[in-house]
């Protein structure tokens, strides 16, 4: 029976985790980096900040016509690497790996083809809720 209870705990313990890691606050450069007009939507009309937030969904109200709560940029290894693929400039050659890329003090990322894999980091002073 221990043992039973023992597991249980372990599996609501592990369930909570998952649930705090879901509704994370998107870091700054995750959200301002993105163009108003490639948003998609996050949230349901009338959504507030705090409920946009805690979806894990980014919010910012002062661009019109345009989702107020909406998905955020992947998450990079840095903040400086977060940017929308079209901002990328190339720091490597194709076929560059990710150690020679470290190695250039740029950032990595070969989850989209035909794109640099190995570009500059951008400055997090311009990041911004």
């Amino acid at each position: 029976m221990a043992t039973r209870g023992t597991w249980l705990l372990v599996m609501l313990l592990m369930a909570g985790f998952c649930a705090l890691a879901l509704t994370e606050k998107p870091s700054a450069c995750r959200c301002s980096r993105l163009d108003p007009e490639n948003r998609k939507n996050c949230g349901f009309p009338g959504i507030t900040s705090d409920q946009c937030f805690e979806n894990g969904c980014c919010f910012d109200s002062s661009v019109k016509n345009v989702p107020w709560c909406y998905e955020p940029l992947p998450k990079q290894e840095s903040d400086q690497c977060v940017m929308e693929v079209s901002a990328r400039k190339d720091c490597g050659y194709p076929g560059i790996s990710s150690e020679e890329c470290a190695a250039r003090s740029c950032c990595f990322s070969n989850t989209i083809p035909q794109v640099p894999w190995c570009f500059f980091p951008k400055s997090v002073q311009d990041c911004h809720y």
